[in-house]
């Protein structure tokens, strides 16, 4: 049986300003092309398929469509669980009547979830499906004293485990933050404040693979154990990561191999460092169709920066100061300028912009513009 394993979509996702729609749809169509050219007998989407718990129309929108491609167009199940970015109850909208199309959706946390059996040419293999489970929903559920992730999903487990044949090949998806695992904490959202929020990967051993969700970086722990990591980069952090998805081949003894594909979206992530004009007279031609985070290390602001580059860099996503320039002024580290009056303001700020003084013509128009503006304010 050949597995197609992804997870941390996050459609809906706003980086920078940037919705970033457009870039899923791209990288979403290539996830469909590999399933219907590979021949995969299932996708497995190990949660966070929306960003937020109230997903945009557009999102809601693509996941319909990408849905409606693989399990209507090509007749290729897909098993999904919630994350702990998703509103598990808006995701389960119609789990009942999708199950009977082999779209199978499992949002809520459910002690009486059953197993999704898929048949291959060797017989019978048991996916358990474990959606993202707060500790105080599983304590609710059962009606114990549950404190941690772990012990929260050892429930969900019990339960799943003790409708599976032991001898039977079987796989896992779930939504946890395995321990030692690498994590990329400016993209990924907490699992919990305090308390234990990690899981062993021993709790994994019944099965014959493990779809993990949640942290964003493609990594694995043994063999059977692996994230798929997101769907594109949602961090400048994660610049040199590849996004991709894993391909699964399960054989009839259990024994799996891992085909790890790359995903290509319309727009890489770049970061650039230099001074404005080394910037603009010396084009990284490389990284022109990036979205770019840049670093100035000028030393003072340059007007109008973030415009002028994008004569250059028409992707600019973030623009930053190596150095704060405000922060490295005696008056602003000190807080001092919060006494300062609108003239002492002004010209501190030039002089530093201008390394000089204002000249006395100057100050003599600064006077008069201030005059002004303050005996407009006076009569409105």
């Amino acid at each position: 049986m050949l597995l197609l394993h992804t997870s941390d979509w996050h459609l809906g996702r706003i980086f920078h300003g940037l919705h970033m729609t457009d870039e899923q749809k791209t990288v979403l169509a290539q996830l469909v092309k590999i399933a219907v050219d590979r021949k995969v007998d299932a996708v497995l989407i190990a949660g966070d398929i929306y960003d937020r718990a109230v997903p945009p129309t557009e999102a809601v929108n693509l996941l319909d469509n990408t849905l409606k491609e693989l399990v209507m167009v090509h007749n290729i199940p897909v098993i999904l669980i919630a994350g702990n970015h998703d509103n598990p109850d808006r995701l389960n909208f119609g789990q009942a009547l999708f199950a009977e199309n082999k779209l199978f959706i499992y949002g809520p946390v459910d002690p009486n979830s059953k197993p999704v059996i898929l048949n291959d040419e060797y017989g019978p293999v048991y996916f358990a499906p474990l959606p993202y489970c707060e500790p105080s929903v599983a304590a609710e559920l059962s009606g114990t004293t549950i404190k941690t992730h772990e012990e929260a999903l050892q429930w969900q487990l019990k339960n799943m485990l003790a409708q599976i044949p032991e001898t039977a090949r079987k796989i896992a998806l779930a939504h946890v933050f395995l321990t030692g695992s690498k994590e990329s904490p400016d993209s990924e959202r907490p699992l919990s404040i305090g308390g234990s929020s990690t899981v062993q990967a021993e709790n994994f051993s019944p099965f014959n693979y493990t779809a993990l969700g949640h942290l964003h970086y493609c990594q694995q722990n043994g063999e059977k154990i692996r994230y798929s990591g997101s769907l594109l980069k949602y961090s400048f952090n994660e610049v040199n990561q590849p996004k991709g998805l894993h391909l699964v081949n399960l054989d009839k003894d259990g024994k799996i191999s891992v085909e790890t594909l790359e995903l290509e979206p319309k727009h890489q992530l770049a970061k650039l460092t230099g001074t404005f004009a080394d910037l603009i007279d010396n084009p990284r031609k490389e990284v022109l169709n990036h979205y770019l985070q840049i670093s100035l290390t000028d030393t003072t602001p340059i007007i109008d920066a973030k415009n002028r580059l994008e004569v250059v860099y028409p992707h600019i996503l973030h623009l930053e100061y190596a150095q704060n320039i405000l922060d490295a002024t005696e008056d602003f580290k000190q807080g001092r300028h919060q006494e300062l009056g609108i003239k002492e303001l002004f010209v501190n700020f030039f002089s530093y912009l201008n390394n000089r003084p204002l000249s006395p013509t100057e100050e003599a128009l600064l006077d008069q513009t201030i005059e002004t503006a303050q005996d407009k304010e006076r009569r409105s």
